[in-house]
C-alpha cells in the first residue's frame, strides 16, 4: 500500500487537527490521522511510516496557501491528504465572510500544483462534507456545492485519488442516525472520525 519510511502528510481544519500537538509530531490528536496511523502500525509495523498532522482548526483554503511551503513542501511528503473547504463555507453564514467558488478553486489549484512541482507526493483530495443534523447545517450546502465539484474537477483535472466523503456518509446514514456520524454536522464524532480513517486507507489501496 505503501512504500517504506514513507511520510504521510494531513492537511486540513479542525477535523483533521482534533487536538493535535503543534510541538510533537507522534502526537497526533484524537481524529481520523491519528486511527489510520495505528491501523498502518497494525497492518505492517515494517514499513517505519511516519504520519505527520498539519490540520489547523477554523482553516480555509486561503490559510494553506500562505503556509504551504512551511508545512508541506519543506516536509518532502511521500503522500499527502487534503480535507479543506467547510470553513469556506461556514464564514458566510456565521460571519458574512463567504468565500467564492472561483477562489476557492484557484487556491486549490495553486497547492496542487506546488506540491507536484516541488515533491514527489501522492495526493487524495476529499471533498468537504456536511452531514444534516438540522436546517441550519442543510442550508449550508447552497454554498458547499460548489466547493464540492471544485474538488471533484481538480482531482480529474489532475489524475489524483479522490475520496467522496459527503456521499459516503449520505450512505451511512442510511444505517445509522447521522448524529452517530456527526453531533453538528461538521465535526465528527469517534465513529465519524473512524469511518473516515476506513475509507482512506481504502481510497489508497484501489
Amino acid at each position: 500500500m505503501f512504500e517504506k519510511n514513507a511520510v504521510i502528510l494531513f492537511q486540513g481544519d479542525s477535523i483533521t487537527d482534533v487536538g493535535r500537538s503543534r510541538e510533537d509530531d507522534k502526537k497526533l490528536g484524537k481524529g481520523y490521522p491519528s486511527i489510520v496511523k495505528k491501523q498502518i502500525d497494525d497492518m505492517c509495523p515494517e514499513l517505519g511510516i511516519r504520519v505527520v498532522n498539519r490540520g489547523i482548526s477554523g482553516n480555509r483554503a486561503i490559510d494553506l496557501v500562505s503556509r504551504w511551503q512551511e508545512d508541506c513542501i519543506d516536509l518532502n511528503p511521500d503522500y499527502v491528504s487534503i480535507l479543506i473547504g467547510v470553513n469556506d463555507t461556514w464564514r458566510r453564514y456565521d460571519r458574512n465572510d463567504p468565500t467564492s467558488d472561483s477562489d476557492y478553486k484557484e487556491r486549490y489549484r495553486f497547492i496542487i500544483e506546488e506540491t507536484l512541482k516541488k515533491t514527489q507526493a501522492k495526493i487524495l483530495l476529499m471533498n468537504p462534507f456536511l452531514l444534516e443534523v438540522s436546517q441550519k447545517v442543510t442550508q449550508m450546502r447552497d454554498d458547499l456545492k460548489g466547493k464540492q465539484r471544485a474538488v471533484k474537477e481538480l482531482a480529474d483535472e489532475y489524475n489524483l485519488n479522490f475520496l467522496d466523503l459527503d456521499f459516503a456518509f449520505k450512505v451511512a446514514s442510511l444505517f445509522k442516525n447521522s448524529t452517530y456520524f456527526s453531533q453538528d454536522g461538521v465535526h465528527p464524532t469517534k465513529n465519524g472520525h473512524k469511518l473516515i480513517a476506513k475509507l482512506w486507507l481504502e481510497a489508497w489501496d484501489e
